[in-house]
């Protein structure tokens, strides 16, 4: 029978009760991230998954205070977590814009063969010239270029990884460095710096849903993290990457994917359903829901009620928006502000009801059973293969879902009762290097 395989994912937006915490350091604290780890681990997670920004998160031109902004950095973080764990996979995102390949195949290298063989990379690109200035490298790649530039920039951290022959270390002496190959690309020479882990070589996930990104994926990648939560666009989506597999000769099941989304749990539907909406409401807090409006209307509107209409006058920016620097070409302020009077004003909504009506998600709410039985449809059918869950709140937010939800799955059949190795790729079951 399918399994479900589970990942603790930790975006930047405020996907959890963010401002209820004791104190805003907790966010930064070792102590945090490794009682999350290992409450996963308990619950047999597949892995960890940290989303990643190169720059602290802007909003009107000004460090959001909305949300939490700014994190440890990944590698170091999970070369931490890995002492404290033992079978659960660490998966890092790690731009390919804004690293050197050979930097990146030491760095990554270096907590897979710490860990054991449990290293994951999140493949991203982009053309975001914002990001671009930490970096003192502005545009240098293009929008259409991105996936030529990470498809060269991949392809030189693996030629590092399959560099160091497997008896390169065997019998020591002189040895040690036999057959370690030197890696040209671009004009530049390098060699790698570790011998491989036990899984080989860390395992590859991608976040693109494009055509260019699914192409992508289907080449390269073991996992991929997306956005199609609704039974039928996620049972199509899954089967487009896995035709796209097949067309590259590769099995269809050697790709795993993981949609993102909450689990809401409690002992009665109502109950539950109760818990989901108090969530909401402390996520998306006055200033959350003002500032998406703020982000087309381009200015401030804290003397705006936002249980109020919106904003009589228009847009300050008629035809593009910036929102973390990122340029929003296809959005057009005046256009979209037209577009929400005319729904609200034909709904009766407030500022706040058209912005939780705009980023409404579909959440798994209910019972353990009731949830339980959902996802064991969407597993068996081939919908999804496992669950990127945002935590509801940190340290614990992972609590109930080990506790209470994993023992339904294991019920059912779908969910594993002891890690199937020691690696990420066993654990997994994608194929190895």
């Amino acid at each position: 029978m399918a399994q479900l395989h589970l990942a603790g994912f930790f975006g930047f937006g405020p996907s959890y009760v963010w401002s209820q915490a004791a104190h805003p350091h907790v966010y930064y604290e070792f102590e945090s991230w490794r009682r999350l780890a290992e409450t996963a681990e308990r619950g047999l997670f597949s892995c960890l998954f940290l989303g990643d920004s190169q720059r602290l998160r802007e909003h009107l031109g000004k460090i959001t205070d909305h949300s939490v902004t700014g994190r440890p950095d990944q590698l170091v973080l999970f070369a931490h977590l890995a002492a404290v764990t033992e079978r659960i996979g660490l998966v890092a995102t790690l731009n390919t814009t804004f690293t050197d390949p050979a930097d990146l195949a030491r760095r990554l290298s270096t907590v897979d063969v710490l860990s054991g063989g449990r290293a994951g990379w999140n493949v991203v690109t982009t053309d975001n010239t914002w990001t671009g200035e930490n970096f003192r490298r502005g545009g240098d790649v293009t929008h259409d270029d991105r996936y030529t530039h990470a498809e060269e920039h991949l392809a030189t951290v693996e030629a590092l990884w399959s560099g160091w022959p497997e008896d390169a270390l065997a019998g020591g002496g002189e040895r040690w460095s036999r057959g370690i190959g030197e890696v040209v690309r671009g004009g530049r020479r390098a060699w790698p710096s570790l011998p491989p882990s036990p899984q080989g070589r860390p395992v590859l996930f991608q976040a693109g849903e494009s055509d260019e990104g699914r192409e992508f994926a289907a080449r390269h990648a073991q996992g991929i993290f997306s956005r199609y939560l609704a039974f039928d666009e996620a049972l199509a989506f899954a089967t487009d990457v896995r035709d796209r597999l097949e067309r590259h000769g590769r099995p269809r099941q050697d790709v795993k994917i993981f949609p993102a989304t909450r689990i809401v749990l409690d002992d009665t539907e109502a109950e539950a359903r109760d818990k989901a909406r108090w969530f909401r409401d402390r996520v998306w807090s006055d200033r959350r829901v003002r500032s998406v409006v703020e982000a087309i209307w381009g200015h401030d509107l804290s003397d705006h009620d936002v249980d109020g209409p919106l904003p009589a006058t228009d847009p300050v920016v008629a035809t593009q928006t910036i929102t973390h620097g990122v340029v929003n070409t296809s959005d057009r302020p005046l256009r979209t502000a037209a577009a929400w009077r005319e729904l609200t004003e034909a709904k009766g909504w407030s500022m706040r009801e058209l912005v939780l009506h705009l980023n409404d998600t579909l959440e798994f709410v209910g019972t353990p059973s009731s949830v339980a039985d959902t996802l064991t449809h969407y597993v068996t059918a081939g919908a999804i293969d496992g669950l990127n869950l945002n935590p509801n709140g940190v340290p614990d937010g992972f609590d109930d879902v080990v506790d209470r939800l994993v023992p339904a799955l294991q019920d059912r059949g779908v969910y594993r009762t002891a890690y199937e190795g020691a690696t990420l790729r066993e654990n997994l079951g994608v194929v190895p290097v």
